[in-house]
């Protein structure tokens, strides 16, 4: 059987699509669908393809209990767009440079902000230039999302 298949994306792949697959990959489990989803996360630029990510993502998300140092950068391919059924943007930016990237496979990409429950924002903002609490809200924004789209999933995988 085949899993369903995520891709989160951000421009480099070292702050905000990391952080969004280790809560994702942890929200899976708890929900036990882990064994039938497919994640990795990926950068619409090759700034730092093969990089762990941004220390200060890892530092935050390790607070709330999300592991991200396994996780290296990548930049996103063509092929994912076979690969994955769900490709998720941090933001307009990206969601624009997935749409031109594979213009077929705009259908698949979304903000993943579009599944969250809380309204203030439609995107995950860059913390990259800014300090800890740019991190912190990155966590917040990612985790109301992450539970959208677990209801989704749960939905989706009945």
């Amino acid at each position: 059987m085949k899993k369903y298949a995520i891709l989160m994306c951000c421009m480099g792949n070292i702050c905000r699509s990391p952080t969004a697959e280790g809560v994702l990959r942890a929200k899976l489990q708890a929900a036990g669908l882990a064994d039938r989803v497919e994640l990795d996360s990926a950068g619409t630029h090759d700034y730092h393809v093969g990089r762990p990510p941004d220390a200060r993502s890892q530092r935050h998300a390790l607070r709330r209990g999300y592991d991200l140092s396994s996780l290296r950068a990548r930049q996103v391919d063509v092929t994912d767009f076979d690969r994955f059924d769900l490709v998720l943007a941090m933001d307009h930016a990206n969601l624009a440079a997935l749409r031109a990237l594979h213009p077929d496979g705009a259908a698949k990409v979304r903000l993943l902000m579009s599944f969250a429950s809380d309204a203030r924002a439609d995107e995950v903002p860059d913390p990259y230039y800014g300090e800890g609490d740019g991190f912190e809200r990155v966590l917040d924004y990612v985790e109301d999302a992450c539970d959208g789209v677990i209801a989704f999933l749960a939905q989706r995988l009945a």
